[in-house]
């Protein structure tokens, strides 16, 4: 009797930066021939003083991570998703959340420079905790000027 092995997963870490877009269309172009499916993940958590932040009216982090992956997902593909193209906004740690993610995943995309972090740094914090701790090989992408982009 054949064995049935689980279609091919490319897991892509998204926050609404260029890198992060163009990880996603990165990662189509590798998931097309391959017949590969896409998830795209984005995370969210709440900040240590949570309370103090909603004591000042600022809050909607799950809503504006939520926003930021609809937007990167428009910005990557416009109006014509890919069908192989799943979403899931997960709470928790960008690094961990990934690298959780890595794990039943045949390759993890990231972007090589995403929100936060110090300028200067060559690779950020989440891509190189990915390079160093994620179940699978991991594609650190560079964001392209635009005129190369699709």
């Amino acid at each position: 009797m054949a064995r049935m092995e689980k279609p091919t997963k490319i897991v892509v870490g998204v926050d609404g930066s260029g890198p992060s877009v163009e990880a996603l269309r990165q990662a189509q172009r590798l998931a097309e021939p391959l017949g590969a499916e896409l998830e795209a993940v984005a995370c969210w958590e709440y900040p240590n003083m949570y309370d103090s932040y909603v004591a000042i009216g600022i809050g909607g982090f799950k809503e504006r991570a939520e926003e930021l992956l609809k937007e990167a997902v428009t910005m990557a593909f416009g109006n014509e998703r890919p069908r192989n193209l799943h979403t899931r906004l997960v709470d928790g740690f960008a690094r961990s959340v990934l690298i959780d993610a890595s794990a039943d995943a045949h390759l993890l995309v990231v972007g090589r420079r995403g929100h936060g972090g110090f300028t200067g740094l060559l690779l950020g914090s989440v891509s190189s905790a990915c390079i160093a701790h994620a179940h699978c090989p991991v594609l650190v992408v560079h964001q392209t000027p635009a005129k190369h982009s699709r």
